[in-house]
């Protein structure tokens, strides 16, 4: 499993129909800091602030990507935009993806509505970000961050790199109809401090049934938002693995 040397970037988009700078520098909530690049936070954090103009495709991006359906109001907002909200901010642990979701909260508070993650081209409405930022814990990170992806033949998640993690990928075999088994296994690999490598038996209340039996590289791809310098790891169930020896 590769090692970065750098943190990644978690980049998020915040649209919002916000008609001049002053706006929303004003509905802001109190002790957040917004200049020219940068927005910085009560407790000092500092993050990249780079805001673009509306364009013709994003809207239908935001809504295709949204986890669950925006309310309908976040929508108004989102099908007049003027401003797309850019801000980035390092990731790599629990603790910075906490960070950024609550700076991006800040400028839903502000008007937005919703967050794009550029890192897993996944969104949510407004008032789901907040929620989630309020929690704080593991499973409304993992939830908010990290996208699944169902293949022919492997399910696979992407944007565990922006809490420090490797992708996962599971045979499509392995699935139920649920897809508990990857959910599951994101849960636990965000809520465990112990270190995970191949050879980790995974076991639920009936006892251990998977292992993870590879690391890998990515897709080749271009390093950017959505590349995952940790590597995947590859999990099988210890029955089919028994049956291939």
């Amino acid at each position: 499993m590769n090692k970065p040397g750098a943190p990644p970037t978690i980049t998020l988009r915040i649209p919002g129909d916000w008609a001049h700078p002053r706006d929303l520098l004003k509905r802001l909530p109190e002790g957040f800091q917004l200049g020219p690049e940068s927005l910085v936070s009560p407790d000092g954090a500092e993050f990249e602030f780079s805001p673009m103009p509306p364009d013709g495709q994003f809207e239908q991006i935001f809504q295709t990507a949204c986890r669950r359906r925006p309310g309908d109001d976040e929508l108004a907002v989102l099908s007049r935009y003027t401003v797309n909200v850019g801000l980035s901010g390092p990731g790599g642990s629990l603790e910075s993806a906490l960070a950024i979701m609550q700076a991006g909260a800040a400028f839903v508070q502000a008007g937005g509505a919703g967050v794009f993650i550029d890192n897993s081209a996944l969104a949510h409405g407004g008032q789901d970000w907040i929620a989630m930022a309020e929690d704080g814990g593991s499973d409304a990170i993992s939830f908010a961050f990290v996208s699944i992806v169902a293949g022919r033949h492997e399910v696979y998640t992407m944007g565990m790199h922006v809490m420090g993690l490797p992708d996962l990928v599971v045979p499509s075999s392995e699935q139920d109809d649920r897809g508990e088994l990857i959910v599951e296994t994101v849960r636990y690999f965000c809520s465990t401090d112990r270190s995970i490598e191949v050879g980790h038996i995974l076991a639920d209340e009936l006892g251990p049934r998977f292992q993870i039996v590879a690391s890998e590289d990515g897709p080749a791809e271009v390093p950017g938002p959505m590349h995952n310098p940790y590597g995947r790891l590859k999990i099988m169930s210890l029955r089919d693995i028994a049956q291939g020896n």
